[in-house]
């Protein structure tokens, strides 16, 4: 019972991330805001990776290279788009596009490790791709074709691209090493890349002058969308199995939307409706076990 309610929390968090990203874009830039939740992070990971392994793993020259890419992809890469593209899109939105990882991860992993989709998985993969262009265009096919999309569904595009790398190039690296000390030597590995351009951006003269409220939603990001929501997550998939524990996904973007209604006080349209209806459909047809092959 406890593993489920750790997995419902998990997707309330991984919700609240796109809230607590609102308010943060509003004062800190992209680069900064992405260093400062990884720095919290990362200090935070390698801690509770001593604890469970009693040291921290020692890694082969062979699995530099990939962990660099997990950091650049999943760390890096993902949270600069992350926080570009809430500062022009709105939390629910945004976390309805990103909802389509499971699809997409589904769809590149048949093709580059041979993985098998089923007929049910691949009418999944349509579905949820229909509902995101339906999100993406506000419910108007015409702006899509008629290049009416802005700046900021792009960016957040560019945070799926980003994480399905990083969970295909995770699949290989956690042949050798555990879950945990993956996410950690990439959060460590990201916090360092982006700590150049967030100097540049700015982050050490205006480390005094963020808010209360900056620093609030920046520790969340840190501890609760984090380190909370990664370790509580590979626990579910430890206890119940990664299929069973990825359906929790989907009350992610529900979450967002609620929130973000409540707290930012932004919109619910009916595209917004029908398009994250039909992108949770896809992403439960995407991963269920009805119908796949061997």
């Amino acid at each position: 019972m406890m593993v489920y309610l750790k997995l419902l929390l998990t997707a309330f968090f991984w919700g609240g991330t796109f809230i607590a990203g609102r308010y943060v874009v509003r004062d800190v830039g992209p680069f900064s805001a992405a260093f400062l939740r990884f720095a919290i992070a990362s200090i935070l990971l390698l801690l509770l990776t001593w604890r469970a392994e009693n040291s921290l793993p020692r890694f082969g020259k062979e699995q530099v290279l990939p962990l660099i890419f997990l950091g650049m992809t999943g760390v890096f890469a993902y949270n600069v788009f992350f926080f570009k593209g809430l500062k022009l899109v709105n939390a629910g939105r945004a976390s309805v596009i990103i909802a389509n990882n499971p699809v997409f991860i589904a769809l590149l992993a048949a093709y580059f490790f041979d993985e098998k989709l089923s007929w049910i998985k691949i009418s999944g993969i349509i579905i949820s791709v229909i509902g995101a262009i339906v999100v993406i265009s506000r419910g108007s096919l015409g702006q899509i074709l008629s290049g009416g999309v802005g700046w900021g569904e792009v960016f957040i595009l560019g945070c799926v691209g980003s994480w399905v790398a990083y969970s295909l190039i995770g699949k290989v690296v956690m042949r050798e090493l555990s879950p945990l000390v993956s996410v950690t030597y990439s959060s460590v590995v990201g916090a360092a890349c982006l700590f150049i351009p967030a100097s540049f951006e700015g982050l050490i003269r205006n480390f005094y002058h963020y808010s209360g409220m900056d620093w609030i939603s920046i520790s969340y990001l840190g501890i609760f969308g984090t380190v909370i929501g990664f370790v509580w997550y590979y626990e579910g998939i430890k206890a119940i199995g990664p299929t069973k524990a990825g359906q929790f996904i989907n009350f992610v973007p529900i979450s967002a939307i609620v929130l973000a209604f409540l707290m930012l006080g932004e919109p619910v349209s009916p595209s917004l409706l029908v398009g994250t209806l039909l992108v949770i459909s896809g992403v439960y047809l995407t991963n269920s076990t009805f119908g796949a092959t061997t």
